[in-house]
């Protein structure tokens, strides 16, 4: 069958829910688009056919036998998109403002629809399905979580590698800590978290979930509004690898063996920690009370409870396994009964209120007692790779489709381990493929997949080259390798890095790698930088020493990074480092700019690279190694999903990215995209504040919000144009037609409220302007001066109030209408008593100064290289062709001591419209000289047409924000000019000031 070819794979935003999808048939995937979301899923594994002498042979080909729907998930999904579309109905308070923030369009960084939608469910499940009678999810939960999690109860979310699964952590411990915190006695929230990983590396990086880490989610990433942020102090926050739960030997364990032997005969242990013991010590920072343990597995799909032997509930494996695929397998039981067993202890001494798990895979292994590949039953919402790859999120993996060498049993370099398996060395094999006289020798399937994929990545490497620049902070490209064994691993890695040769009169002299971009050995010495690193997953993770065979095979690797850490950190000893700590962080930190791992190219792993492992430059993927199922097929080309670049085009969309794999019977995608070479990758500019620019450093306010203090009993109004506010029955229907399928039709109106004596409406809507405008320093009502705003309010009401077709006053008793009045009252106030009202700012509570210090990101856009002695960034990034023009501009006036771009620099003006609170972002801040002593500070907006928002935006920064900063004193001199035209700037400008002035 001729192969699918799909150009472009991306069909929708990953900012909005997925509106289209591509049509699978009986032999797989087509290029017909569907309308609508896609259901929800899954591919279940056929048992693999036995061929030639009992050789493993994976069917490649999609059936519709495969297919299993996801009932129980498109039902949730459906409710949770109802509950969605009515506005969040049932919720707290607190949850609702967090959703709004999450949803904003105003973000200036957007969530993914699949975050959003992970904590929806979440939310759904936990506040309102029993409300609207959904009982039956929760139902659902409790059953499952009985039959297979015995004590726990689980609530899995389905997320492809990419996704962001630590946002949605980070997400779920603000919601629960809010909540917690404005309401201590809701039992359906906590503020006490452990945080369980299959590995160190996840351990530490997910540290940015912590409030207290610098680099922490909730500010970085934007989660929790400024004034809610201090709240999150209170979650007691615990992050472990699941081996912790392993039960340690106490210190009275040095004991000798003798004495073991005679206080425990009968082969227990005294000397080793009960259950108990281990959960006082894995839990012990938080803090007592029962039953308020909140648990997130991240990569939940390690943490099952083995079937049991007994059970007859027809979901049993129907395939036994043997030789490596055994012997992993149990490896991955032995593990996960060590995890599983580990929250069930946890829950026995302190109790655990919900587990929610986190991962791409959540399905049972192979070895689990379970038919393999069955879907967690506990799964509430899904976000499948397929989904991601059609909403642009993750790289796209494209595998061999076909070949010329015309072979009856599939393509070469794709079903690669059935061809080599034989001509491989087995585990621990000293020699490892090496002879000293002629180097590795490598099966050669293996050694033509190498080059060629090699190839491949060569040309990706000079494209990347050529797009990098000189201010860039970029990365090269990265090629893994996935072995099955030391043995291998190490003859893969002498034959790409460089091995070492014996010479006659018994010395040893390096030889270069075969695959020159990632050989560690130039001019007959080993590089001061390792193009290549060899490392042992598993090991690595465990967090254990490693093995001393391991250590002496990666001895040259170590010492070089060593000699690379000493060249780093002049004051730091490379000693006190564990070899195992050096080859972690250089693993950890591949891709990363100014890290120990930023220039590495290839890594050879053994065993699979780690979940968890973020590298964003993995372009290319060999497999070398078994691969029974799909399952673990997408576990390993997760590895290179993660994109390097999240800018949208024209439409909304990302642009797409690729991984070239080989070895991996992947059959997710038969093709995506018919091009033979990636396009060159977009240069990356690194745009940040510059050592040296100091004095061009901008400062300013960050204001919450606006209060007023009031130096007179005397208030007044004067009502103008942007006083008026009409009503109509656009805003509220007056009056609706009632009809049933049979009978008599009724018509349905606001008559009662009609009927509300107007002077009780002036009376409610003053107390509203109290409520809204008129607060002390400590949040309470002013109260006193609701007398004095009485006859305003009746005066606006009079004046100012249009009652269009089939209207009346009362309905300024609807909130939203009641806002705006006040709103239009509270401006006419201020205006009117610029002597006797005084403004003042609300500072946010992270602080109440913001630095254009703090800027540094990175940007695929295009930029302008800033003056070195006008603006403290290195850059202004073009949004489109003005901000050049208008930093030309700045630059080219002599009034203009310094200026920066509002871009990732926090700079935020609180507003409200129609009673609904958000920030504006203005574009400029200029620091300008009028020969004065105290130089201006100009907020500076370039306009371009009238939106409603815009002028609520201009309003508030000149009547509230710019008067309430100025009162304060502390923060200079600061004016707000509205630029229609950026190629006349100056002259706007200079008019501007001199007017002012």
């Amino acid at each position: 069958m001729k192969p699918v070819v799909i150009e472009n794979p991306i069909l929708n935003s990953p900012y909005d829910e997925p509106i289209q999808h591509f049509r699978f048939d009986d032999d797989g995937i087509t290029d017909e688009v569907v309308d609508g979301r896609r259901p929800s899923s899954y591919f279940v594994p056929i048992p693999a056919t036995k061929k030639r002498g009992g050789q493993l042979a994976l069917d490649a080909e999609w059936t519709r036998d495969r297919i299993e729907v996801s009932e129980n998930i498109n039902r949730i999904r459906e409710r949770v998109a109802r509950w969605r579309l009515g506005g969040w109905q049932g919720v707290t308070p607190t949850t609702r403002r967090l959703l709004a923030y999450w949803t904003s369009p105003e973000r200036e960084r957007r969530l993914f629809f699949c975050q959003i939608e992970a904590l929806e469910t979440a939310i759904y499940v936990a506040e309102v399905a029993t409300k609207v009678g959904d009982v039956w999810i929760t139902n659902l939960l409790t059953d499952e979580s009985a039959r297979y999690n015995p004590g726990l109860f689980r609530v899995a979310h389905k997320m492809a590698t990419g996704s962001g699964k630590t946002v949605v952590m980070t997400m779920v411990i603000a919601w629960q800590t809010l909540n917690k915190a404005a309401n201590p006695q809701d039992a359906r929230f906590s503020d006490r978290f452990l945080i369980v990983t299959p590995g160190i590396t996840i351990r530490d990086r997910l540290r940015v979930v912590l409030p207290s880490d610098p680099d922490n989610y909730y500010r970085q990433r934007d989660i929790v509004p400024a004034d809610l942020v201090d709240q999150l102090g209170r979650a007691r926050i615990v992050i472990t690898n699941f081996h912790a739960f392993l039960l340690r030997e106490t210190k009275a364990g040095k004991a000798a063996r003798l004495t073991k032997s005679v206080l425990n005969p009968d082969g227990s242990d005294p000397f080793r920690e009960t259950p108990d013991q281990m959960v006082r010590r894995v839990c012990r920072d938080l803090g007592a009370g029962r039953n308020q343990i909140v648990v997130l597995n991240d990569e939940a799909h390690h943490c099952y409870a083995r079937r049991p032997a007994d059970a007859a509930d027809g979901e049993a494996a129907d395939v036994k396994l043997t030789g490596d695929e055994k012997r992993e397998a149990d490896l991955r039981n032995e593990e996960a009964m060590v995890w599983i067993s580990g929250l069930q202890a946890i829950h026995a001494k302190l109790g655990v209120k919900t587990v929610y798990d986190l991962s791409a895979t959540p399905f049972f292994l192979g070895g689990s007692g379970y038919r393999e590949g069955k879907l967690f039953p506990w799964v509430v919402s899904d976000f499948s790779l397929t989904d991601a790859v059609e909403c642009g999120i993750v790289k796209i993996p494209r595998v061999p489709v076909s070949d010329n060498a015309m072979l009856g049993d599939g393509v070469t370099y794709r079903n690669l381990w059935l061809r080599i398996k034989d001509g491989l060395p087995k585990k621990n094999r000293r020699s490892a493929g090496v002879d000293n006289g002629t180097g590795p020798r490598l099966p050669a399937e293996l050694q033509g997949a190498l080059h060629s994929l090699y190839e491949h990545y060569e040309k990706s490497f000079v494209g990347w080259q050529e797009s990098v620049t000189a201010s860039s902070a970029s990365t090269p490209p990265v090629f893994i390798v996935v072995c099955n064994n030391t043995a291998v691993s190490k003859m893969i890695f002498d034959y790409v890095a460089g091995w070492s040769k014996s010479l006659p009169d018994g010395s040893v002299v390096p030889v270069p790698g075969e695959l020159t971009l990632f050989s560690n050995v130039e001019d007959g010495h080993w590089t001061h930088r390792p193009n290549t690193i060899l490392v042992d997953s598993e090991q690595l993770e465990s967090g254990e020493v490693m093995s001393d065979e391991f250590k002496r095979i990666a001895a040259t690797e170590i010492e070089e990074f060593k000699a690379e850490y000493r060249e780093r950190f002049p004051g730091r000893s490379s000693e006190e480092l564990t070899d195992e700590d050096l080859l972690r962080e250089v693993l950890n930190t591949v891709g990363k700019p100014g890290k120990l791992g930023e220039q590495v190219r290839c890594v050879v792993s053994v065993s699979m690279l780690t979940e968890g492992w973020d590298a964003t430059t993995v372009s290319h993927i060999l497999g070398v190694r078994a691969f029974g199922t799909q399952l673990l097929c997408e576990q390993v080309v997760g590895r290179g999903l993660r994109r390097r670049s999240y800018v949208v085009n024209d439409e909304g969309r990302l642009e797409p990215e690729y991984a070239e794999v080989y070895g991996v019977p992947f059959s997710f995608i038969p093709t995506a995209g018919s091009e033979q070479t990636p396009k060159p990758e977009i240069a990356t500019t690194r745009v940040r504040a510059l050592p040296g620019r100091e004095g061009s450093a901008i400062n300013f306010p960050l204001i919450a919000g606006y209060r007023y203090v009031l130096s007179t009993d005397e208030l007044s109004a004067r009502f103008t144009a942007d006083s008026r506010l009409a009503l109509s029955t656009k805003d509220v229907p007056t009056q609706t037609d009632i009809a049933g399928i049979v009978g008599a039709t009724e018509v349905h109106t606001l008559e009662q409220l009609h009927a509300t004596r107007e002077q009780e409406v002036a009376f409610r809507l003053t107390r509203r302007l109290v409520q809204n405008h008129f607060r002390d320093e400590d949040g309470f009502e002013e109260a006193w001066l609701f007398p004095k705003l009485v006859p305003i309010v009746s005066d606006w009401m009079r004046r100012c109030v249009q009652c269009k077709d089939d209207t009346f006053p009362q309905l300024l008793l609807i909130h939203k209408l009641a806002d705006a009045a006040a709103a239009r009252i509270h401006r006419a106030i201020v205006r009117t008593n610029p002597e006797t009202v005084r403004l003042q700012p609300v500072f946010r509570p992270d602080g109440d100064r913001g630095s254009s210090a703090v800027v540094d990101f990175d940007t695929t856009r295009k930029v302008y290289e800033t003056s070195p002695y006008k603006c403290h960034v290195s850059h202004v990034v073009l949004d489109s062709g003005w901000e050049g023009k208008m930093a030309e501009s700045l630059e080219s006036m002599d009034e203009v001591l310094a200026y920066v771009k509002n871009d990732h620099l926090g700079f935020t003006i609180p507003y409200a419209i129609d009673g609904e609170q958000r920030n504006y972002l203005p574009d400029f801040i200029v620091r300008y000289d009028e020969s004065l002593d105290v130089p201006l500070n100009l907020v500076v907006e370039v306009s371009g047409g009238f939106r409603r928002d815009k002028v609520e935006k201009v309003a508030t920064t000149k009547n509230f924000w710019i008067p309430a900063v100025n009162a304060h004193g502390g923060f200079g001199r600061w004016d707000f000019i509205e630029i229609r035209d950026p190629w006349d700037a100056k002259n706007a400008i200079r008019s501007y000031v001199g007017r002012a002035g």
